[in-house]
């Protein structure tokens, strides 16, 4: 299974991250390449505890829906919505300058993909706190997820 925490897995991600331009053509959803680059880089701080994220409603049990969404070897659903502050039409981060919020993105996944073993991981909004392996997999999966929407 990919993760980023294997360095031919990242290292494909960079690759498909680089080839993403604002011209890009969404496959779905109503987002951006911009507002994409952005709501990536906004998940990514919440995972480092740089940002900070209401917990979501507990109507799905949590061990069970994280199980689902980072083993079981199917596409994620489009059109799910994330929370608020990961949302650039919401509380999110607003689009800047695009080849600079690209390079921060990477800088984020680098940090993602090179943090040590004792990293205090905060909790997840949705799945809860989650192991270093949990997080490079999930990590992974919504870059995955975010490149196919823009056909990367």
């Amino acid at each position: 299974m990919k993760t980023l925490a294997n360095p031919n897995d990242k290292a494909e991600i960079l690759r498909r991250l680089q080839a993403v331009e604002p011209s890009s053509r969404r496959q779905w959803g109503r987002m951006t390449p911009h507002q994409m680059l952005c709501h990536l880089s906004d998940a990514f701080r919440s995972c480092l505890g740089e940002r900070d994220v209401r917990p979501a409603s507990r109507w799905i049990p949590r061990r069970p829906a994280r199980w689902l969404a980072l083993w079981v070897p199917i596409r994620w659903p489009r059109g799910v919505k994330g929370p608020p502050e990961w949302d650039p039409n919401a509380g999110g981060s607003a689009p800047r300058e695009f080849e600079s919020d690209k390079a921060g993105l990477e800088k984020l996944i680098d940090r993602l993909a090179s943090s040590p073993a004792d990293f205090q991981w905060p909790a997840h909004p949705i799945f809860g706190h989650m192991s270093q392996a949990e997080w490079l997999r999930l990590g992974y999966l919504h870059l995955d997820h975010h490149l196919r929407q823009f056909g990367e």
